[in-house]
């Protein structure tokens, strides 16, 4: 394991690989309007303002898309890492939680959402996660964990769990890609030159 790079920009990558200390926290984080989001959830300002537009446009379309999960600290994230493992045991938390310093959540650019009726664990089959996939990109989110996708991101298919990542989605998305072949897409084209 390593230290994150690109602290406190869109690009950090944290994973199981790629960790943030357990002092740190993001720049800007700002709470996220009430209307779109259950209270208390706060982003980092350039992912809250892109997730209320989102949010706002999904309305338009007749859809409830809502922030239940986002900002997490480390020690949040100890706390709920080991609730986890308490219960469900340490091999099968590891597939659907993060350490703490492992967490997307500390970056403050990751959203769990639900349409606000069902569980979030049920998301994908709400018309919300169908419209979420064909726009989220959009506003510079990405389904972080996708189907068929766990050998790479090591985690099991989340279709609740987004990540801004800004102005790179729209070729993630495009191309079908997780952040992890994002960047050794971009590590590769750095090494050619």
């Amino acid at each position: 394991t390593k230290p994150s790079e690109n602290l406190n920009t869109n690009l950090i990558l944290v994973n199981k690989y790629n960790y943030v200390t357990q002092d740190y926290i993001p720049e800007n984080l700002e709470p996220i309007d009430t209307a779109y989001a259950r209270s208390g959830m706060q982003l980092v300002s350039e992912a809250k303002n892109a997730f209320e537009e989102l949010s706002q446009n999904a309305k338009e379309d007749d859809m409830t898309i809502l922030a239940m999960s986002s900002y997490r600290s480390y020690d949040y994230q100890v706390n709920l890492y080991n609730n986890y493992v308490e219960t469900d045991g340490k091999q099968a938390a590891d597939t659907y939680s993060a350490r703490a310093g492992y967490s997307e959540h500390q970056t403050g650019l990751a959203v769990d959402v639900y349409n606000g009726v069902i569980p979030y664990t049920s998301f994908e089959e709400t018309e919300e996660f169908t419209w979420m996939q064909q726009n989220a990109y959009k506003y510079g989110f990405i389904l972080r964990y996708p189907k068929d996708k766990e050998e790479i991101t090591e985690y099991m298919y989340e279709p609740w769990h987004l990540r801004y990542v800004g102005d790179i989605a729209p070729y993630i998305y495009n191309n079908d890609l997780t952040l992890e072949e994002y960047y050794d897409i971009a590590k590769k084209n750095l090494d050619n030159y």
